[in-house]
């Protein structure tokens, strides 16, 4: 098997958290018959009616419903999930052996059964973002699944680790207009009733083949305001409410504020493909006015750090080889040329960001409009172009858990979430030879030179880099931290 000394090496990030923090003991799994339920609120309600294949997948595994052939471990690496182990056998090629497990509907988890999974997600439309740029094809081969894709990919394994890319029964196709979710994944926790965009309801399974969890299921909420998050817990009526505001954490108990660095980066996206901000001077105008130490300091009240680039201080080996942006236009005068900022509310710190951003832009010579909504009810908005600028928190490693894959899909011509609707040749070929390179610090160094490519065209102005805080009960155990924010509970949280 070629996990953690061949991969790591390929991650090319570090280990930035130790293990993942957890309130007491780590994600293993006790023998509790009828552990007490969860009381879980989440930030963001599901924007694509609980899609696998886009930015709900997180919600899924973060409530532990779903999982892949892999996972990431605390160093980043690609870890054992429904794969045991895998091969590579040529360049294009890889071997995943499954391990036993049965699906939440009482189906064996095969080699069949997951290949149909993997093809129903490259089929998808919108491409989820962990296969953005890639194309690979998946075949049953006895009890593995055989793995090809078009070109050369030597992060398959942690691609693979991608909540986009989770492996479910045949049952969930069924239906033609959408993936059911409802009983047909692998993890821990059974997703039974979904009430709109307000709540979930999850039970345990209890033949998830990593042990019984010892709570007993999951009363999920998605709770927008994070005002109401943090009062909730306060006042006992949640065990665990994720992206505690910063002016909320003085408000929480001793050591119920946990605070985790992470790969997450806030940035101001302007729009290069119709308005203001397809003038590349303009852009430049943007950029130059933005104070960013304003934003550590005073909206994050020092949560947070000055925003250098795409990737953060957690990406401990982008600070020594990050190159000077390439190509940058001559500011032009702003004049009064008025636009629209945008942003969302689920992450309470977004709206002060972007009214800060706006008395800057101001003060630049640019005329404001600021419009503020809850995320479901903004993100298609944002994606066709009806705003100039858009206020963003991003984790960089989310998807694939390889730096490369946030640059494809969110700067690319062809990438699932061009915000920027950026699509500039220069960039397209920087990222398509940082994806192609496999030696460790010819990656890195590529990957610098893409990030490069595209803070030259100053369609992201990068603002802060992110620590986040969840509000975790005293009394509950085993909540997991996690620096790449896949993960929240397992099988070992319990209260």
């Amino acid at each position: 098997m070629r996990t953690s000394r061949l991969l790591a090496s390929v991650l090319l990030i570090p280990l930035l958290a130790g293990c993942f923090a957890s309130g007491g003991d780590t994600g293993t799994s006790g023998d509790t018959k009828d552990g007490s339920r969860l009381r879980v609120a989440l930030a963001f309600p599901p924007a694509e009616n609980l899609s696998p294949y886009g930015a709900d997948a997180t919600i899924l595994s973060r409530l532990g419903v779903t999982e892949g052939l892999t996972a990431l471990d605390a160093n980043g690496a690609a870890a054992p999930a429904l794969a045991a182990s895998w091969q590579r056998k040529d360049a294009r090629t890889w071997l995943f052996t499954l391990r036993e497990a049965t699906f939440q509907d009482g189906t064996d988890v095969t080699a069949q059964a997951v290949a149909a999974s993997l093809t129903e997600a490259t089929e998808a439309k919108p491409e989820p973002a962990a296969l953005s740029g890639v194309t690979l094809t998946a075949e049953a081969e006895g009890s593995a699944v055989r793995i090809t894709t078009g070109d050369p990919d030597p992060v398959l394994p942690l691609r693979l680790a991608s909540p986009s890319l989770a492996v479910l029964s045949a049952k969930a196709y069924e239906k033609k207009d959408r993936v059911d979710l409802v009983g047909t994944a692998t993890g821990p926790f059974e997703l039974t009733k979904v009430t709109g965009s307000s709540s979930a309801t999850l039970d345990r399974y209890d033949d998830y083949w990593g042990g019984r969890a010892q709570a007993s299921g999951i009363d999920a909420k998605f709770i927008a305001d994070g005002t109401a998050r943090t009062a909730a817990l306060r006042t006992g009526d949640l065990d665990i409410a994720e992206a505690v505001p910063v002016s909320q954490a003085a408000s929480l108990d001793e050591g119920a504020g946990r605070e985790t660095a992470t790969t997450r980066t806030t940035s101001l996206l302007l729009n290069s493909r119709s308005g203001v901000f397809k003038d590349a001077k303009l852009r430049a105008a943007a950029r130059a006015a933005v104070d960013t130490s304003a934003l550590a300091d005073g909206v994050y009240e020092g949560h947070a750090d000055a925003g250098v680039g795409i990737y953060g201080p957690a990406v401990t080996w982008a600070e020594g080889k990050r190159q000077q942006p390439v190509g940058r236009a001559r500011a032009a005068q702003p004049d009064g040329t008025s636009i629209t900022l945008a942003t969302y509310d689920n992450r309470p710190e977004l709206p002060e960001v972007a009214q800060v951003l706006k008395q800057q832009l101001e003060k630049a010579g640019f005329k404001v409009r600021l419009e503020v909504r809850e995320y479901s009810r903004i993100e298609s908005d944002a994606l066709a172009g009806k705003f100039d600028a858009f206020v963003l928190a991003r984790n960089s490693l989310v998807d694939t858990g390889d730096p490369v894959a946030v640059l494809a899909g969110d700067y690319t011509c062809d990438g699932g979430y061009n915000l920027a609707l950026l699509c500039d040749k220069d960039v397209d070929r920087a990222v398509a030879q940082a994806e192609a390179t496999s030696d460790t610090a010819k990656r890195q160094d590529a990957v610098m030179a893409a990030e490069a490519r595209i803070l030259g065209t100053d369609v992201v102005v990068p603002l802060v880099h992110q620590r986040v805080i969840t509000g975790v009960g005293a009394d509950v155990r085993g909540a997991i931290l996690d620096p790449y924010e896949r993960t929240l509970v397992g099988t070992g949280t319990r209260r």
